[in-house]
């Protein structure tokens, strides 16, 4: 069957240039023939995403169609006439992944909707809700590397997919054939004819006033000299950002000039994943060489934000979790002072970001809200607020994994509006006297030191995926009775819906839908949390360790860090 199908490509997947030099470049090589087309991307609620390249385990054109065929027909078995809007990032053939998106739906009789130039994800999250659209599509592997393309479908609440509609497309693309089954229309003549429509840019101007409503302290910015070092990491979020600081009165702004184009090569790093010290090396060279008060960083898709803060004559890489316990400790300190809080407000985190902010969030009356690993579970909780007619109790969502979003009028992170909420920030500690630094101290020295880590272990190929598989599967079966020495006291099991406490045997419900997720709580007060990642082959581990030091809470992380590396086998 595989040599079946590579012989079939050989013969039809002539659109791309690129596509029949690489398959006649492993003609005879069996192993990397099994790699492409053993098996089939898999659509679920992260949409697509891969190694560009030829197969049906690759990105590219066919691919796209087929899970936008998928799609087409999900949309129309329960929408007379659907609409769905497009955007996509500076990743390679992204434009032309987004062009093959909407020449299916057109063909489809869908209105097709896509921006002109490339956009950030929150953007397209934006126009789903605006334009009313049924469903979205961006064209982003976010921050892989650059060898990756991806293809993430939205709802009509502007929340990336739920399982229950992830499924039945993926049910549609298995009934589909990627050459023969699917229904198109050349671009042009859908221009023509109305059923694919340039994004205006009415609905972008409406956005970016959607982010300046969003400002704790209107017009700080005005004339408080903040100097800034930014770079999109030759993304989407340069004009964006760029913009939005614009605005807010923010005029000392200096471009890494290396990663300020789009170029889906990202020649300057391995991974542009501003979580990442090396993919900020040059903005922090550049930040050292102008002096600047702020490093700020972007990923490809400019959903996520990184920074570096001046700490005496160098810089401080500050994590997801610091500069998200900073922003909330901001939006609620500010609101309380301007009469703007709502009544029972809420803000929102994954369960594997920081308690800290929990903690800081009870000072002020917010209730903090718990919900699984991605984005899209903090939009949900903002869209079953939205039903009650509440949203405006949500004040602000974060995960540890440096995603930001204040306001509803978006449901996915977005970058730029927490670019614009941090330098609003650093604007108005620097007015007061202060730091981001210093205020993250403070905030260690009200509450305690929390140290979060992550360490991430890749499982590449088909192999991969199945000893991920046997890894979480044996940790269930095995659970360990301590780690680094200490006893678990508590197991979370997300998959199972179940909570255990070891200590009295006494089980709970967890109200949560299902996930494989694993946290174990220790005697110490610390946790150890395990995952595989849901968009790369990966398994995470989490910890949360509390000391009354950052030395402390350190030691006490190595020790958990560790004891997790043989826990699964490494």
């Amino acid at each position: 069957m595989v040599m079946k199908e590579y012989d079939r490509w050989l013969k039809y997947a002539t659109e791309d240039e690129d596509l029949i030099p690489e398959l006649k470049a492993i003609e005879g090589k069996d192993e990397e023939i099994e790699d492409r087309f053993a098996v089939s991307l898999e659509f679920g609620t992260a949409g697509l995403r891969g190694v560009i390249g030829a197969g049906t385990n690759r990105m590219n054109i066919y691919t796209v169609r087929q899970a936008t065929q998928g799609l087409a027909s999900y949309l129309k078995k329960s929408n007379k006439h659907p609409k769905v809007a497009i955007s996509y990032d500076s990743r390679i053939k992204s434009d032309l992944f987004a062009r093959a998106a909407a020449e299916v739906l057109a063909g489809n009789g869908i209105k097709a909707y896509i921006y002109k130039t490339l956009m950030p994800t929150p953007m397209l999250s934006y126009a789903v809700r605006k334009l009313k659209c049924d469903a979205g599509i961006m064209v982003t592997a976010s921050h892989n590397p650059a060898k990756y393309n991806g293809y993430k479908a939205y709802g009509p609440d502007g929340c990336q997919m739920t399982s229950e509609s992830a499924d039945a497309v993926y049910a549609e693309i298995q009934k589909t054939d990627l050459f023969e089954g699917i229904h198109l229309m050349e671009f042009e003549q859908g221009m023509q004819n109305g059923n694919i429509e340039y994004i205006s840019s009415e609905v972008i101007e409406r956005y970016y006033e959607h982010v300046k409503n969003c400002s704790v302290r209107p017009g700080v910015c005005r004339g408080a000299g903040l100097k800034l070092v930014y770079t999109p990491l030759n993304g989407t979020g340069n004009l964006p950002v760029r913009r939005i600081l614009s605005d807010i009165g923010i005029e000392d702004v200096t471009v890494v000039p290396e990663q300020e184009l789009p170029d889906g090569n990202f020649t300057t790093c391995p991974y542009p994943n501003p979580e990442i010290r090396q993919a900020l090396e040059l903005g922090l060279a550049l930040a050292k060489k102008t002096g600047a008060d702020l490093l700020l960083a972007t990923d490809p898709d400019a959903d996520r934000v990184g920074i570096a803060v001046k700490d005496g004559e160098d810089y401080l890489l500050l994590t997801g979790n610091e500069v998200g316990v900073l922003l909330l400790d901001y939006i609620c300190k500010g609101r309380t002072e301007a009469g703007t809080l709502p009544e029972n407000p809420v803000y929102v985190r994954s369960i594997v970001t920081t308690a800290l902010a929990d903690e800081v969030a009870k000072t002020y009356g917010v209730t903090p809200v718990q919900v699984l690993t991605g984005f899209k579970y903090i939009g949900e909780t903002i869209l079953h607020l939205e039903q009650k007619g509440e949203q405006n109790r949500f004040i602000f969502g974060f995960e540890e994994s440096y995603g930001y979003l204040a306001g509803s009028y978006v449901r996915d992170k977005d970058a730029v509006v927490a670019s614009m909420l941090i330098c609003e920030m650093a604007a108005y500690y620097t007015a007061q006297g202060s730091s981001l630094k210093a205020e993250l101290d403070r905030i260690y020295k009200t509450y305690g030191t929390y140290l979060h880590k992550v360490d991430s272990f890749e499982f590449d190929g088909l192999a991969g995926m199945d000893k991920m598989k046997k890894i979480m599967s044996d940790l269930r079966a095995n659970a360990p009775a301590e780690i680094a020495g200490y006893k678990v006291v508590r197991v979370e099991d997300y998959a199972t819906s179940r909570s255990k406490d070891l200590v009295t045997g006494a089980e709970a419900v967890i109200d949560l839908p299902r996930s494989d997720v694993l946290t174990y709580h220790l005697d110490c007060g610390a946790s150890v949390i395990v995952r595989p990642s849901g968009t790369e082959p990966k398994i995470k581990v989490y910890y949360s360790a509390k000391g009354e030091s950052l030395a402390q809470a350190q030691a006490l992380q190595q020790q958990l860090a560790v004891a997790a590396n043989a826990m699964l086998g490494f």
